[in-house]
């Protein structure tokens, strides 16, 4: 698996996608903030403006942008600037345009051509999912025109969940969902090749050298990694690997290391049976109490104290 897809599969991304849009202008709509989430606003057919941080300029979203809001962000979908201060909560729009999670959320006035069609939804993370990916990114990503630049074959994927979105047909649900999991991974990756390639973490992620060791330490977390082995993988100097990872990462080599084993260590607590021992050892500690030691650093509790309150807060015995 390669080094983005690992990441995102250990996040326990999935993605829901929750309706269309059918907004006939003079329109303004407030969306509340929600916890861990990722928010997506995909313009099928006109446009419309998106603030989300008040003292920033607005986003204006054309037809065939994409728009993902991170961090579970609130944010206010307005068709003109004179209707912002208008914004209607999403909850009485919905209430008031009598949509029932079927067809498009219809809202507006009647008889107009002005229309904005909107395909939303959002990609909630696991409980347990690591947070350097989703610090690392910004408040929101902006791609114009979507779908050429993601690639031609995203632009027709646009189009099956534009019809899919609220249509009810037998499979529909689980076809939107896979393929707006699609939209973030791919958003991620236009997103890396132009701006993101310069911003903390994913610079690393998008350098050819330091990604190559991210790679060997996701592919084999529990080997003896040293520095020298690093700086070989990824084919530089000891002393140059070192100030392009920090540089990269805005964290040591080794950190580094320490940080994807105990990401990998949280998840298997708290998803598998298995023995603490076992799991110390598949990260790379060669006793239970060398591995407790770094965790509790880490987690601010003991490993099994972190199993119980897990399974506490899960509703599992």
């Amino acid at each position: 698996m390669d080094l983005l897809s690992d990441i995102l599969s250990h996040m326990r991304l999935s993605g829901t996608l929750y309706f269309r849009t059918a907004f006939t202008s003079p329109w303004s709509v407030r969306v509340p903030s929600f916890e861990n989430v990722a928010r997506f606003h995909f313009a099928h057919k006109g446009r419309c403006l998106v603030r989300i941080v008040p003292d920033e300029p607005p986003v204006l979203l054309e037809q065939g942008d994409l728009i993902i809001i991170m961090r579970g962000a609130a944010h206010t979908l307005y068709c003109d600037p004179k209707t912002e201060n208008e914004a209607v909560q999403l909850e009485r729009v919905v209430r008031e345009s009598g949509f029932t999670g079927k067809g498009a959320l219809v809202y507006g006035p009647t008889g107009t051509d002005h229309a904005t069609q909107l395909v939303c939804g959002h990609f909630a993370f696991g409980p347990d999912a690591g947070t350097l990916l989703l610090d690392a990114l910004p408040s929101h990503i902006h791609i114009a025109n979507y779908g050429e630049a993601a690639g031609s074959w995203m632009a027709e994927t646009l189009k099956v969940i534009g019809a899919e979105a609220g249509r009810g047909g037998l499979g529909g649900d689980l076809i939107a969902l896979k393929l707006s999991e699609i939209i973030f991974a791919q958003a991620l990756r236009t997103y890396l090749a132009t701006a993101g390639a310069e911003r903390p973490v994913l610079a690393g992620i998008a350098d050819a050298h330091i990604a190559l060791a991210l790679t060997a330490i996701h592919q084999n977390p529990g080997f003896g990694w040293t520095l020298e082995a690093l700086a070989r993988t990824g084919g530089m100097s000891r002393t140059a690997f070192v100030s392009r990872f920090a540089h990269c990462m805005r964290m040591t080599p080794m950190a580094y290391v320490t940080y994807w084993r105990m990401q990998l260590a949280r998840q298997l607590l708290a998803r598998t049976s298995e023995p603490i021992i076992e799991i110390a050892e598949r990260v790379g500690y060669g006793s239970e109490a060398a591995f407790s030691r770094v965790f509790k650093k880490h987690q601010a509790t003991a490993p099994a104290a972190y199993r119980r309150a897990v399974r506490l807060s899960s509703g599992l015995t």
